[in-house]
């Protein structure tokens, strides 16, 4: 016969270390809190480097010297690259934003870049003898139209047949990505015998300004309307609405299946702009590597800004001049990609782990949680 009492039971059980949710943390303390989680990413990083046998101190500084010192002839030239990296990325990210506000797991960014290239493309292949400025326009809408069905199709599903929007915007990225192949060796093809897609005429491409295409300002004005959009309007209300609680949003007499629609339209709509910006800015044609990965690492800069547009812009930001100088400190050092990926990792990892620590912390022994 057991005689311990249901309590001691209880506290010989409660395990030695608890994760409990935090009480609200102030401006000033998740600020601080940040940056110390800045300060020991760059002494982990530093010490990774140290083990491969580097100089932290010369790694870092050509992290920047190859993100903002440009050559001789072009002092500017890497700062107008890091801007390029920046742009399609800024851009993903508020999309991405719109989606997730509404608690729907837009996997998919990359799907939607690649379908807002393709609608661009098509219009810039067919269609080049039109004026300059009306084309790029006609480019614009289609590539914001593109994109938009793309991101339109997993919500269609979801609130028609309550499927995983996780695993069918996944799903969509490597369908759009194969079409892209079909159209490089089909239709498309530009060369008989090898896979790929002209370039497309020059009163199809982006004009320039101070070194960079000019996309780099739709992508400042797009920082403003999000925020606006976002807290400043009834949709955007009813968006904050519909991601805290779909049965709320039903009590105060929302159309759910209209707000996911839309919603979902407009955040992949934007995704397919950056990939209009993308042909007529940067590539000049289409291809495989179009979206470059900014679909994924979107995710993870509207998550570590909290779905902020301000603060995304400071993330995207980071991201670019870690990407951009990495390159340069990799060829000056000897480093391999995977070490200058692990570097990365390392950064990102501190980052992401500041986020845990804001909402939650640790408890050790049997403290209360309100302790």
């Amino acid at each position: 016969m057991n005689n311990k009492s249901p309590v001691l039971m209880g506290n010989s059980q409660e395990p030695f270390v608890r994760i409990v949710k935090r009480k609200e943390l102030t401006k000033q303390q998740v600020l601080l809190l940040r940056v110390f989680a800045f300060l020991l990413a760059i002494i982990a990083g530093g010490i990774f480097i140290w083990t491969m046998g580097k100089n932290p101190i010369d790694a870092y500084r050509l992290i920047l010297k190859g993100a903002f010192v440009g050559s001789k002839r072009n002092p500017l030239s890497s700062i107008q690259a890091t801007i390029n990296i920046a742009i399609p990325l800024l851009i993903v990210s508020l999309g991405l934003s719109f989606a997730f506000k509404m608690k729907f797991w837009n996997i998919g960014g990359e799907s939607q870049v690649i379908a807002g290239g393709i609608f661009a493309t098509y219009f810039a292949l067919y269609y080049s003898t039109l004026p300059g400025p009306i084309l790029l326009v006609i480019m614009f809408v289609a590539g914001a139209l593109g994109g938009g069905l793309m991101g339109l199709l997993p919500a269609i599903f979801k609130v028609r047949f309550g499927t995983n929007e996780t695993l069918f915007t996944l799903m969509l990225n490597y369908i759009a990505l194969y079409v892209i192949r079909y159209l490089e060796s089909g239709p498309w093809r530009a060369t008989p015998g090898f896979a790929s897609i002209a370039q497309i005429d020059t009163n199809a491409r982006l004009t320039h300004l101070g070194g960079v295409h000019i996309g780099w300002i739709f992508a400042v004005l797009l920082i403003a309307v999000v925020y606006i959009y976002l807290n400043h309007t009834k949709q955007g209300y009813e968006i904050s609405v519909v991601g805290e609680s779909q049965a709320t949003a039903h009590y105060a007499g929302m159309n759910v299946k209209k707000i996911v629609l839309r919603t979902m339209f407009i955040s992949g709509a934007i995704c397919g702009i950056a990939g209009m910006i993308q042909v007529a800015g940067i590539d000049y044609t289409l291809s495989a590597g179009i979206a470059g990965g900014v679909g994924f690492k979107g995710i993870t800069v509207a998550w570590l800004a909290q779905l902020n547009p301000f603060v995304i812009t400071f993330v995207t930001a980071v991201f670019s001049i870690l990407e951009k100088g990495s390159g340069v400190m990799q060829s000056e050092l000897g480093l391999s990609s995977a070490g200058t990926g692990v570097l990365q990792g390392i950064i990102l990892f501190f980052f992401l782990g500041c986020e845990f620590f804001v909402r939650y912390s640790f408890v050790l022994g049997k403290r209360r949680a309100n302790a």
